[in-house]
């Protein structure tokens, strides 16, 4: 158990009055009660969770590394900051379900292709070359042809015919 020091006056110890679950979904939020001065107070608490890169060293996850990773690989895509966020809370859901405090970094990898996927297709391919770590055409060929025949992506209505001249 953790002791929880008031803010007021510095007492080690507090009494947990009500807890809730935050309104992201990823924390707990407590209200407490100081036995010493009796004042209140409230605290957020979330789980640390660990990410382990392919090199074995560990880092804190970080969400805004997500975003900006991501946000990389849509640079020039119509893809707004908002959405970028809501990807990346998406992902740290996703993630912190699996009730592991350690993580992957390759299935941070994985959690974030499906709702970039669904964001934008060309962001999802440059995300998912530097993730798989393409070496040549016939593999960007590759994901093109499982993109075409997974039934969740959309045709395009009308494909350009670049084989005619233009006019």
């Amino acid at each position: 158990m953790i002791n929880v020091h008031c803010p007021f006056c510095r007492n080690p110890d507090s009494r947990v009055i009500d807890s809730r679950t935050a309104d992201d979904g990823l924390s707990i939020r407590r209200r407490r009660e100081c036995p010493n001065c009796h004042r209140r107070f409230s605290t957020l608490e979330t789980a640390s969770l660990v990410v382990v890169k392919r090199s074995g060293a560990t880092e804190p996850f970080s969400r805004q590394k997500i975003i900006n990773g991501v946000g990389k690989a849509c640079q020039g895509r119509p893809v707004t900051e908002d959405q970028l966020a809501l990807l990346g809370a998406q992902v740290e859901e996703k993630v912190r379900s699996s009730g592991s405090s350690q993580i992957d970094a390759h299935d941070i990898g994985l959690a974030i292709l499906e709702p970039l996927k669904a964001l934008d297709l060309v962001a999802y391919l440059r995300f998912a070359s530097v993730y798989s770590n393409y070496d040549s055409i016939d593999d960007f060929e590759r994901a093109i042809a499982d993109l075409r025949q997974d039934p969740d992506v959309p045709v395009a209505s009308e494909s350009p015919d670049f084989s005619k001249p233009q006019s």
